[in-house]
């Protein structure tokens, strides 16, 4: 015989029933036993009557009322009018009953559990009532049974404990006597040996079947619900979870323990003793696979754990003092103390040294938690033997579960070290003597983030999902979302990288999405639904995300931006960038940004700071870090000025060549920057700090070929002028390198700790000579490539190469 359980459903009560009653009539030859919950949201109004009963609104007769007719109408739909006269006087006759109680309430005032059982109990009452009328009406041997005639409990209504020894005796007569094909139980009730109804707490309906199951030694136990069987996850939660197709008893104990809401611990105790299968279905997906919970399930060695799970809005108690360590007895008050309030204790860990006890409780316990706590050490916290009682509200449990985690090293390393590299502090740990479970506190602001990290650690193989947030859609920004956009499929594909922009900003606007911003329209969403743009308002949203492989990425040129990176590697946010301002700043702002980088495990990467998308930083230190020793680098570091200087050429005025970089986009937003050398002092001074030189922007040495009144203008246009007003000065400059056959470099030079840039001109055989176009090229002297210099040499300006650099830097920072 198979007991199927029937319930979790949301819609209406007659597209239920059809469903279930479909369900049962393909089912083969036998005899089931089939429990059933309220259908439908009828068992929230049902408290709700008598919570209003109980506060004197009369408004209670109005939802009664809509129950009534929600009933009939199921009647009207279900059952042609010859079958219907009896089951509208039983409707109508429960009704009558349910509006007589909740009257009483109503004189009282007051709304006590046992008549808060009895209310709830129509909802199983009529539902299986009408699935047992369906039945029949359909041709089938079916019978409904009154559940309270076989569940004897005690009387702590609310949550009632079963009295197993009678409630089996009379279940085992039962179906010795009654032989139909289909006996349709309401879930969820029983009944005192006075006959006082009662209800067996959350997932009491699943419970119900179990007791059935055990009693009647059961083949099967079905529990029909609305997902898929147990997830590895809670799919509200973690996108990626899906169905676990075998688990054992106590895996499934322990996820249902930690929040899994599919099934409820004591359904699952009555069948494991019995060693009675329970298979989890979607009465929506009769087809899919579902959950099966048995003793031997087949074991995959190469993974450890089954699934994931947690509790939200946890407190911690924490119970310390010199006066415990050696003194027998503590333990056993405090839990003999919560348990006098019936306080459930969800975590517990002490120290080695016996020094102090940490238990963690649900939050709304906290404050008759600390009452009896303090009530119960009264004497010892006024001896200061012990402290008072420390409470940590504002925190969540994580647990990872599975039978094999004892078989297989490194699960709880891989576990903290995942939470580790997005920034999730741990509070507390506990791990199960049967190893069959680690269990961690931590804040509840980053729950969703751990289950999101854990389960991507343990369960997906890629794509790795990484969350860009993302400030300057300028030139190189716009450019950048473009090459990702046209990049996905390749980096799905090839790399297993699922690439999402959450956030997006320019000067002005913002905007978000948690689900990934359509690149292909970015500016219309910026434009249309994007709010305000500023940088706290930015990182105060991304730190609401909290998403897991977070990157922000700064393509703009702002010192206020770049004083912020920082602020995201505290929070284990990874920086892009290839704005100079953070990384040429004072000597010890670069130096706390990498050791943040390294402390939070957070990347920081900024390969664009010195050639664009040239390997120069990284090349650099490949070399340090193999043991090289670098002696002197040479380098033409402004695309630039490069580009001006080479096309310098002809009748062409200086300023009309600037004014064409500025076009291409080859210069700075002000190409004062360039012009000044200050770009190229910001690049060097980046090189010589990676080489681990100290210096200051102040101390390299700089000739300027720009005249005075040039470096001193007050605006762009100012400077445009004198530039004009100094033609003669730059032709003078030019045919002067032209005479001797040399060309005009502005070179970058580091030698022995000292840094130096200016305007040179270089011979024929020099390698800058034939650097054309906007090309940069860096020559490393080192101890390895000291007859000939190791080369660096490509494109150093441009929108497109930038971008692509800064790409670069977040695929790096990916791995």
């Amino acid at each position: 015989m198979q007991v199927l359980k029937f319930g979790g459903s949301s819609v209406a009560h007659s597209d239920a029933i059809k469903r279930i009653c479909s369900l049962l009539e393909k089912k083969p030859k036998g005899r089931y036993a089939v429990v059933v919950s309220a259908l439908g949201n009828i068992t929230d109004q049902l408290i709700q009557c008598g919570q209003l009963a109980s506060e004197r609104k009369n408004i209670y007769k109005n939802i009664l009322e809509e129950i009534e007719i929600r009933h009939l109408n199921i009647i009207r739909e279900l059952f042609p009018i010859t079958y219907q006269s009896h089951l509208i006087s039983w409707i109508k006759k429960n009704m009558n009953d349910l509006e007589n109680l909740c009257d009483g309430i109503f004189q009282v005032e007051e709304l006590s559990k046992r008549s808060l059982d009895k209310i709830m109990s129509f909802g199983e009452l009529s539902s299986s009532f009408l699935i047992a009328e369906k039945l029949k009406q359909s041709g089938l041997d079916a019978t409904c049974k009154d559940s309270r005639d076989l569940i004897i409990t005690d009387s702590q209504f609310g949550c009632a404990q079963v009295d197993f020894i009678t409630s089996n005796h009379h279940i085992i007569q039962f179906f010795r006597e009654k032989t139909s094909e289909y006996i349709v139980l309401p879930g969820f009730i029983g009944s005192t040996l006075e006959n006082e109804t009662t209800t067996l707490g959350r997932g009491g309906s699943d419970y119900t079947a179990s007791i059935l199951a055990a009693a009647i030694s059961a083949s099967l136990l079905e529990i029909w619900t609305d997902v898929s069987g147990m997830m590895t996850a809670n799919p509200k939660i973690v996108n990626q979870a899906f169905p676990i197709k075998e688990i054992s008893y106590e895996e499934a104990m322990e996820l249902s323990h930690f929040g899994a809401k599919v099934i409820y611990p004591p359904t699952i105790q009555p069948a494991m003793k019995k060693h009675i299968p329970i298979q989890i279905k979607n009465t929506f997906s009769p087809l899919e696979t579902g959950t099966l919970i048995y003793i031997n399930k087949n074991t995959n060695i190469s993974q450890p754990v089954t699934g994931i799970s947690g509790i939200q809005n946890m407190a911690l108690l924490t119970l310390e003092g010199s006066g415990m360590i050696g003194i027998p007895g503590y333990s056993k008050r405090l839990f003999e103390a919560l348990s006098r309030e019936k306080i459930n204790v969800i975590f517990i860990t002490q120290s080695s040294s016996e020094h102090s006890i940490t238990t963690g409780i649900h939050e709304t316990d906290v404050i008759k938690a600390k009452a009896v706590i303090d009530s119960e050490f009264a004497q010892e916290i006024h001896q200061r033997r012990i402290d008072p009682l420390r409470i940590e509200k504002d925190l969540c449990i994580i647990a990872v579960v599975g039978d094999n985690m004892k078989n297989l090293h490194g699960t709880s390393g891989k576990m903290f070290a995942a939470l580790g590299r997005n920034s999730i502090n741990v509070r507390a740990i506990a791990q199960g003597s049967t190893e069959k479970n680690i269990s961690a506190v931590i804040r509840k602001t980053d729950f969703k983030k751990a289950l999101n990290t854990l389960h991507e650690a343990f369960f997906e193989s890629p794509p790795k999902q990484i969350n860009l947030f993302i400030c300057g859609v300028g030139k190189v920004g716009s450019k950048l979302l473009e090459q990702i956009d046209q990049q996905q499929n390749y980096l799905l594909e090839e790399l297993k990288l699922q690439v999402r922009v959450i956030g997006l900003a320019n000067s002005k606007k913002m905007y978000f999405n948690d689900h990934g911003i359509n690149l292909s329209n970015w500016e219309k969403y910026l434009k249309q639904k994007g709010i305000d743009m500023n940088i706290y308002s930015f990182m105060e949203e991304v730190w609401k995300f909290n998403l897991r492989n977070s990157l922000f990425v700064d393509n703009t040129a702002s010192e206020e931006m770049a004083m912020t990176y920082d602020k995201f590697l505290k929070n284990g946010i990874g920086v892009i960038t290839c704005n100079k301002i953070a990384c040429s700043s004072d000597y010890d702002h670069y130096k706390r940004l990498k050791t943040l980088s390294r402390h939070f495990k957070a990347p920081f990467l900024f390969e664009t700071n010195v050639g664009a998308s040239l390997p120069v930083i990284s090349t650099l230190n490949d070399l340090i870090n193999s043991g090289d020793k670098i002696n002197k680098i040479e380098a033409v570091l402004s695309g630039s000025l490069n580009f001006i200087f080479n096309h310098f050429i002809g009748e062409k005025s200086f300023l009309e060549v600037v004014k064409e970089a500025q076009l291409k986009g080859y210069t700075e937003p002000d190409p004062r920057i360039d012009l000044s050398g200050l770009d190229v002092m910001r690049k060097i001074l980046i090189l010589a700090r990676e080489c681990g030189s100290p210096l200051e922007l102040s101390d390299i040495h700089q000739k300027s070929f720009l005249p005075e009144t040039c470096l001193s203008s007050t605006s762009i246009d100012h400077f445009y002028q004198e530039l004009y007003r100094f033609k003669n000065y730059f032709f003078k400059i030019r045919n002067e390198a032209e005479k001797n056959k040399k060309r005009l470099r502005f070179i970058a030079r580091y030698e022995n700790g000292i840094a130096f840039v200016g305007l040179e001109c270089v011979k024929q055989t020099h390698p800058f000579f034939q650097l054309e176009g906007k090309d940069n090229m860096v020559l490393y002297n080192t101890y390895r490539y000291a007859e000939q210099p190791l080369i660096i040499k490509g494109a150093g300006a441009g929108a497109e190469v930038t971008a692509s650099g800064v790409f670069s830097d977040i695929i790096k920072a990916t791995k």
